[in-house]
């Protein structure tokens, strides 16, 4: 195997934390040796050890004390070098006498970036990066947008049928997409911190927004369900999120301003990443705004007519402001067909 194939190999690994390490970000490592993996591990949440820790960890119980010394170290995001809950990895590695440190992506904290290749080097650690660069950016975008703006990474979600609209008769159930499209949307809610509703959702449909089934790690908290209401009383007492085993972790916000909220949802509650599920005026207004960076998007096989649109809100002037989309990914999921694909933006100009 070659450096980039071992990159994968620690995505793959650091995926697994996805939904769980906030407010840090998802990161994977292996340990090779002569071409023999000896230890692999991933960070699994705030002030558990970080992956290179774990891999090295593993190695040892492995293959005993010193498993580490001369071999190389590939890890997704560049190593920290402060104290913080735990120490520095940096140290960590040196002390364990590795030879070798292969990076995948720059850490975007202020407090790391960069600073990882001169400790190694005046060590007489080898050190290259870039490796996988762009899946490695990709899979800490949540991250890097929180350090760089103090925002959360916001994904809008809709379903919706042929013609852009989710009508519904008011005798029939709320989903418009198929059971595997459903059952695709527990895993999104499984990689992100929060889900964001209005208060006329919840009225209108008394939504869970909680991980079911097997799409939820072990251990894992429920994501924060957040509503937006300019309502006093917008939100029934008996309604699912404040009557449920979870209504612990349901946010109500009356009478705020988008930007005040995703702003807190960061500072006090440790947020990377917010799904919007929600009716057509929500989706369309932070569309409008420019909060959102990202869009998934069911289409099913449908023509419901009527007149609610899968995305309100006032939309563009003209066509040289309308919303562009890039790195879009298809999806066949039974008869429905997913769509998920970055919004382009000076501020999102890599995509996901």
């Amino acid at each position: 195997m070659n450096d980039s194939e071992y990159m994968r190999r620690a995505l793959s690994l650091a995926r697994r934390g996805l939904g769980t390490t906030s407010p840090n970000p998802p990161v994977g490592a292996i340990l090779v040796r002569d071409g023999v993996e000896l230890g692999s591990g991933w960070h699994k949440g705030p002030g558990q050890p970080h992956a290179e820790v774990e891999a090295m960890s593993d190695a040892v119980k492995r293959h005993g004390e010193g498993a580490a010394r001369g071999a190389t170290m590939y890890v997704t995001l560049e190593p920290c070098s402060t104290h913080g809950r735990t120490g520095p990895c940096t140290t960590a590695l040196i002390r364990a006498g590795v030879s070798r440190v292969v990076v995948g992506a720059t850490d975007p904290n202020p407090s790391h970036e960069g600073k990882a290749e001169s400790l190694f080097l005046e060590a007489g650690i080898d050190f290259e990066e870039g490796i996988e660069e762009s899946a490695c950016h990709s899979l800490i975008r949540a991250f890097t947008k929180v350090q760089r703006s103090g925002l959360p990474w916001v994904i809008v979600k809709s379903a919706f049928g042929m013609d852009g609209k989710v009508t519904r008769p008011a005798s029939e159930g709320q989903w418009l997409s198929g059971e595997g499209s459903r059952k695709e949307v527990h895993e999104l809610r499984g990689e992100v911190d929060a889900i964001l509703t209005s208060g006329k959702t919840v009225r209108s449909d008394n939504p869970r927004l909680t991980i079911r089934g097997p799409s939820r790690a072990a251990g894992q908290n429920q994501p924060l369900r957040v509503v937006l209401t300019s309502r006093e009383n917008g939100v029934p007492e008996k309604c699912h999120l404040l009557a449920d085993n979870f209504s612990d972790r349901t946010l109500i916000y009356r009478s705020r301003r988008i930007e005040c909220v995703l702003r807190e949802l960061v500072s006090d509650h440790g947020v990377l990443s917010v799904m919007i599920e929600a009716g057509g005026s929500l989706v369309g207004q932070f569309l409008d705004e420019g909060w959102a960076d990202e869009a998934v998007f069911y289409l099913a096989p449908l023509i419901t007519g009527g007149s609610i649109p899968a995305v309100g809100g006032e939309g563009v002037l003209d066509l040289r402001r309308r919303i562009e989309l890039g790195s879009c990914s298809f999806r066949r999921i039974d008869n429905d067909v997913r769509v998920r694909a970055a919004i382009l933006r000076d501020s999102n100009p890599a995509g996901i």
